[in-house]
């Protein structure tokens, strides 16, 4: 029979039916990504894997983890202004989880686990592959069982698979950070099955999972060429969330900060978020771009001093450094003021919160004469500092080399590769470092938790040990009444201060430039864009 009396013999019922959805959601995958559905960002470098978990990931990883797998819970987004959403980090919405409920004694939470989720692979997401992912996170070491370990998940005996769609946590004590940091980056759920399989033997499979994504979230990686370009694709089955607008991001790794400018200012890029302070405050005067300027939360430039080896374990020679520092400089010289500046508070701080101003301004006299109280002879030092944001750290660098000449102390400049940069730090060898750190959850006890405490974190990068201090953090993270927290958080803060083994230099802002046409732009405590809420007009 020919098309033609084929169709004749139709019933006209049968030519005027619609697509069933299925039907639709078929067709739309099948057809190339229009130009309104496919996103260009531009970004300094990408990731250098694809495991957020995995040891020395660098910091674009944390993107893949957000756009490619789920968690069980996210914050609740909130509207900044017309470019920008933030989020409330004392509530939680929906993500894999559809529900979940703790206990009336308080010792535990259980979950309830989305029907309908399934992975890339095609599997349906069970308790079994978020226990799995869970006990991976808190024994595979590094950053991402330390993150784990600040919200007292701790060991894999608290997550329990009760049955196929039903999954609990145990609480080890009562902790406020415990839900919260089921809601970071961190704790994302693995395709257990397929990772196993293709695990050659290792518990964690994580050669398998540095080189390949194994989620169920709203993206997928089609295409990843490090130091190039990582591209992702819609996963159109993804039930976690409201279905993405864009089908196709095309991140591009271009180190030339002038370059990733030029590309944005053109038109020819959609995004970038990694431009230098001064390009960016170039852009907000031009006025022709939008723009998101987002206070880091819990985060702060600093230089920090390594309280572990002599000649910095003097407390007078750090409170002399801390003194001569050219704090105003810096802020308009390496900053050019995309930041909040953090000196020249009060002795005692006037907020409970972090990051609040310390008390030190550039006073010369006052640092020579506590250089002379610290017995500490002329002498000469490395200042380590990060290649891969070169535009804020070498001035910053070249500043605090010309402000410490005059106490006597010869300042070496060893400038590392971005990739290599956390991996350095991390051998907790280097005299001076200067560093950005933003914790993810804002509460001042989880900064200090990560940065003063005596666990020694690989964020504790002067390897500071101080059993006072120790005891106020510990103190002020499990207490319910409000006046002990506050009076351990005063007195955290103010031995800090005293301390010094960090100088707090300005609370970063995070700045985006984006095309008129860019909508949704979705701040989240990673500093990673989200690819799900964006939208191209």
């Amino acid at each position: 029979m020919e098309r033609r009396d084929f169709l004749k013999a139709l019933p006209a019922a049968a030519l005027s039916l619609p697509l069933t959805a299925p039907a639709v959601k078929q067709a739309a995958a099948q057809r190339a990504p229009t130009r309104n559905e496919t996103l260009l960002l531009v970004q300094e470098y990408g990731p250098n894997s694809l495991d957020m978990q995995g040891l020395g990931a660098s910091q674009p990883v944390n993107g893949v983890a957000l756009n490619c797998y789920d968690r069980l819970v996210s914050f609740k987004r909130e509207k900044v202004d017309e470019v920008t959403s933030s989020f409330d980090i004392t509530k939680l919405e929906p993500e894999l989880a559809e529900s979940w409920q703790e206990a009336s004694d308080g010792t535990s939470v259980t979950f309830k686990i989305r029907a309908d989720a399934r992975f890339h692979s095609g599997r349906t997401v069970t308790a079994k592959d978020v226990k799995w992912s869970l006990d991976r996170a808190v024994s595979i070491g590094g950053f991402a069982t330390t993150q784990m370990r600040a919200g007292s998940l701790e060991n894999r005996e608290q997550f329990v698979a009760v049955d196929d769609k039903t999954f609990r946590v145990d609480y080890l004590r009562r902790d406020k950070l415990t839900l919260p940091n089921l809601a970071v980056t961190i704790p994302f759920v693995f395709d257990s099955e397929t990772a196993i399989a293709n695990s050659g033997g290792d518990e964690w499979a994580k050669d398998y999972l540095k080189n390949n994504i194994c989620g169920g979230g709203a993206f997928k990686v089609e295409a990843w060429r490090p130091g190039t370009e990582t591209i992702y694709t819609r996963n159109d089955d993804w039930k976690s969330g409201p279905l993405p607008s864009l089908r196709r991001i095309i991140a591009r790794d271009i180190a030339s900060p002038s370059t990733r400018r030029a590309l944005i200012e053109r038109g020819d890029a959609d995004i970038s978020y990694q431009i230098p302070p001064k390009d960016f405050a170039d852009l907000v005067a031009a006025g022709r771009l939008k723009v998101s300027a987002v206070p880091v939360p819990n985060a702060v430039w600093y230089l920090a001093l390594n309280s572990a080896l002599p000649p910095f374990n003097n407390v007078k020679l750090r409170q002399a450094v801390a003194w001569a520092m050219p704090y105003e400089q810096i802020m308009q010289g390496s900053l050019f003021g995309r930041g909040v500046p953090m000196f020249g508070g009060p002795a005692t701080p006037a907020q409970l919160t972090w990051p609040v101003p310390f008390p030190y301004t550039a006073n010369t006299e006052r640092a020579r004469a506590l250089m002379a109280e610290s017995g500490v002879a002329p002498f000469s030092t490395t200042l380590l500092y990060d290649a891969g944001v070169a535009t804020i750290t070498e001035p910053m660098a070249v500043l605090i080399k010309e402000a410490l000449a005059p106490l006597g102390i010869t300042v070496e400049l060893s400038k590392i590769p971005g990739a290599n940069f956390r991996g350095e730090l991390n051998k907790k060898t280097a005299p001076m470092v200067i560093n950005r750190f933003g914790g993810w959850l804002d509460w001042p006890d989880y900064f200090f938790f990560w940065n003063y405490h005596g666990n020694n974190s690989i964020f504790n990068i002067p390897s500071y040990q101080n059993p006072a201090m120790d005891r106020l953090i510990d103190a002020a993270r499990f207490t319910a009444d409000p006046a002990v927290y506050a009076q351990n958080v005063r007195g955290f803060l103010e031995l800090g201060m005293q301390d010094v083994p960090f100088i707090p230099i300005a609370q970063p802002f995070h700045d985006v430039a984006m095309q008129r046409n860019i909508g949704g732009y979705q701040f989240w405590p990673c500093r990673e864009p989200d690819f799900r809420s964006l939208t191209k007009g």
